[in-house]
């Protein structure tokens, strides 16, 4: 056992997302932020993932501006963010100089930890990334996405570790994004690893299921360096183990964290009151939900769900949207349930239950199922091949080398895209174009809002 134990707190990203569909406002963060930076977390999770897309879409805020203000009052703490390889924080690939140019901006801008992750597992869309970080002289930690199927062995993820590792990651995360890795396969997995790999482990899981805390514990009894956790007031439920009772679990195993407990009981306060402002957001999941054992739907994913199914007024459909979301999952070959994969199945799932199925295909599903993400980890379903070949055909190499977008070419698009809207020309500055190369549409407002 590991005695000492860091701990990433998440409440400023994924503890939110998972809870409150990412709708944080900044200005409903910067009040706590230098609580949270006197606490001694490893790091804090406070970018990326759908932050960036949240910030643009629906809060009308410059999300570097979010980054740099944050760094800003949390200046002791390293800023961590979640990446999702060659999408980046977007819904697709984007060309290695594009992932260059944003990765450089992010570290810039403030980020020292980028945890990178592939939707597919497929290590060919994160490598390109890893280099980028190492050479801006940031962290790198490679991640898997865990789920459970047929074709996910223990033997599987070890082998994936161990080509992480050899990428020159700084450290490796398991990322459980729907709290489905129990105590005793977390052991099993962690303790093997540990006799695997030199680099750091760092484990990501939720409460979905009841199991995170003694995962948690256990992941802690085979040795893992590192574990995330949420403020007690923003956890649970779709989100992640409670920081309190973990250094208080941790602290009597005689685990070493440096964390008070006093200390956190003033954030806990803080955002139990930002929870009630933004409780309009909240998914109906009361307790948890062991049908994620099956169905393995995240957290994150569930919440968005059922905010869009609750503007369709069709919330009724939620259980069977669910269920199908597990038949899209295995006809295209077991994959992950985490973004975009997530996004897209989901999608299709909620077609086929408002029409018959697989009458419609969307652009990303048929990407998906023919190569256009990445390697599938299984077999896709025949009758779902052939309907998806009829528009386009199947690829095997690394998609983003079908990819030669140049961030010149976005900097004129921007530059035209500020004269039909009539403001300020913003192309140069590379942030912004970055933002346009992310969200091209649903940006207008942000954009005029930057001229203002």
């Amino acid at each position: 056992m590991n005695k000492n134990i860091g701990l990433t707190e998440v409440v400023l990203r994924d503890g939110n997302q998972s809870l409150l569909s990412t709708r944080l406002k900044l200005e409903d963060l910067i009040p706590i932020a230098s609580k949270l930076d006197d606490i001694g977390y490893s790091s804090i999770e406070s970018w990326g993932g759908a932050t960036f897309d949240s910030c643009v879409r629906y809060l009308n805020e410059d999300p570097w501006e979010r980054l740099r203000e944050l760094k800003k009052v949390m200046p002791k703490t390293k800023q961590q963010m979640l990446l999702r390889g060659q999408n980046l924080v977007g819904y697709k690939h984007y060309s290695d100089e594009i992932v260059s140019k944003f990765i450089e901006k992010s570290a810039e801008n403030g980020i020292d930890i980028f945890r990178i992750f592939d939707a597919l597992n497929d290590l060919r869309n994160i490598e390109h990334s890893i280099k980028v970080v190492q050479e801006n002289g940031k962290h790198a930690q490679g991640t898997l996405a865990y789920t459970i199927s047929p074709i996910h062995t223990l033997d599987n993820w070890i082998d994936l570790a161990k080509q992480i590792e050899d990428f020159g990651c700084d450290s490796l995360c398991i990322k459980d994004m729907s709290g489905i890795l129990s105590p005793e396969y977390a052991f099993n997995l962690i303790s093997k690893l540990k006799k695997t790999l030199q680099i750091p482990i760092h484990l990501h899981t939720h409460a979905t299921t009841g199991m995170s805390n003694i995962t948690n514990l256990r992941a802690i009894d085979a040795g893992v360096d590192n574990i995330d956790t949420s403020i007690s007031s923003m956890s649970m439920g779709y989100g992640h183990s409670a920081t309190e009772t973990m250094v208080y679990l941790m602290e009597e195993k005689g685990v070493c964290t440096k964390i008070s407990l006093e200390d956190l009981i003033p954030i806990s306060n803080y955002f139990k009151k930002i929870r009630d402002k933004y409780e309009e957001l909240e998914g109906s999941m009361k307790g948890i939900d062991i049908q994620m054992l099956v169905n393995q739907v995240p957290g994150g994913m569930l919440s968005n769900l059922e905010t869009q199914l609750k503007g369709l007024q069709k919330i009724n459909l939620l259980e069977d949207v669910v269920s199908e979301i597990y038949n899209v999952r295995k006809d295209l070959g077991f994959v992950p349930l985490v973004t975009p994969a997530s996004q897209i199945i989901g999608a299709q799932a909620l077609s086929n239950i408002l029409n018959k199925k697989y009458e419609t295909l969307s652009v990303e599903i048929i990407d998906l199922a023919l190569g256009y993400y990445g390697k599938l980890p299984g077999e896709l379903d025949n009758l779902l091949l052939d309907k998806a070949k009829t528009n386009k055909k199947k690829i095997t190499q690394r998609p983003a080398d079908l990819l030669n977008e140049k961030f010149t070419d976005y900097q004129n698009d921007l530059s035209m895209f500020c004269k039909k809207l009539d403001i300020n020309d913003l192309s140069s500055i590379e942030e912004h174009v970055l933002t346009f190369i992310l969200i091209p549409y649903g940006s207008e407002e942000l954009f005029k809002s930057l001229n203002s």
